[in-house]
């Protein structure tokens, strides 16, 4: 493929306070990365300099990226020289926030067709005044898009088998999910993982995974009345809207995960579904992180670009010291590259 064809991504350094400049250094020396993508980076040199000459002075024989042969987009900012490696406060996060604004904008631009994000800490965020729970929540703001979703995706290394997980609700208490779940935002969700499902994976008509809420899905309302009051309700309505896709449902929370495991581990060819549909945060994600903790990508579903980002955090406590893995930050550019190329191709019917 000729090299200006390939998909142009532009990838943010997250806090710079953080892991994320190590493991953009330790991911840019990827030989793969510069077959499938244009990559540039936003952020600010001299933070990547300052890094690859701390991580060499620890860590002599480590293998980073040159940061003078990086593709920058220079972001400049007044308090950059005040940044503490391994402490995130108001300067780091408010840094951390131009970036990302950055990013946004030039891809709203049309410069590029995804976006992949280093992470950020929401307390540095707050400190410096940007009052958001993510960054998925400042990337759907400024596309202008009121139904978005928070997905992992992640590639098996042992069988090749994907797994697709999508969260109904994310960063709110647990106490607050029974409220914030309805038939309304249930309907979103299905639709946004549908739709995902078929113009990012040309999977068109997949079969979907569904949790219950409560122990055993309630055990017809012996152990909680959601399932039987709106879920079950609102899951056959849901196999009436979507022919198309096999809704399987509300599973048990604790049994849903077997299969998607045995996938995972062992057999890629056992029985399990395209995609699974988590209703809160620690019941997507700790399956999820347990499974694939360097191998699963967060994309945001729903926006008009591509959006990924390695599923870890900042982990400041770490920070500054070479040991940070780049694989996940590798695995959300190679997956950003997938999900352009396959938004450009024709629509077809394709499985797992």
């Amino acid at each position: 493929m000729d090299c200006m064809s390939l998909p142009r991504l532009i990838l943010t350094l997250g806090d710079p306070a953080g892991i994320g400049p190590e493991v953009v250094l330790k991911a840019l020396v990827e030989p793969e990365l510069v077959q499938i993508c244009q990559l540039t980076v936003i952020g600010s040199r001299s933070v990547l300099t300052q890094t690859h000459g701390q991580l060499l002075a620890k860590n002599p024989g480590l293998n980073l990226a040159d940061p003078e042969k990086i593709n920058l987009l220079e972001v400049d900012h007044p308090n950059l020289e005040e940044v503490s490696v391994g402490r995130g406060d108001a300067i780091s996060g408010a840094i951390s926030f131009a970036y990302l604004n950055e990013a946004i904008a030039r891809t709203l631009a049309g410069e590029f067709a995804g976006i992949v994000t280093a992470p950020i800490a929401k307390s540095a965020w707050q400190a410096a005044g940007h009052n958001y729970p993510g960054q998925t929540e400042v990337l759907a703001s400024r596309a202008g898009v009121e139904r978005f979703g928070m997905a992992f995706v992640g590639r098996s290394p042992f069988t090749g088998w994907t797994l697709r997980t999508l969260l109904a609700t994310t960063h709110i208490p647990l106490k607050a999910v029974p409220s914030a779940l309805t038939p309304e935002l249930m309907d979103s969700k299905l639709d946004l993982l549908l739709t995902c499902l078929a113009q990012d994976f040309g999977i068109d008509k997949p079969s979907v995974a569904i949790a219950g809420l409560n122990p055993h899905s309630g055990e017809e309302g012996k152990l909680g009345e959601e399932e039987q009051n709106w879920l079950i309700p609102w899951l056959e309505q849901a196999r009436k809207k979507y022919p198309q896709a096999k809704l399987i449902g509300p599973i048990p929370p604790d049994t849903m995960w077997v299969s998607p495991g045995k996938a995972w581990l062992t057999d890629g060819q056992t029985t399990a579904s395209d995609a699974y549909l988590a209703l809160y945060h620690d019941q997507g994600l700790i399956p999820v992180k347990l499974l694939a903790f360097d191998q699963a990508i967060n994309t945001t579903i729903g926006l008009p670009f591509v959006r990924t980002s390695p599923d870890h955090g900042t982990a400041f406590d770490i920070a500054g010291q070479g040991i940070a893995r780049a694989d996940s930050m590798i695995a959300a550019i190679k997956l950003a590259a997938e999900l352009v190329e396959q938004r450009s191709q024709p629509s077809a019917n394709h499985t797992n």
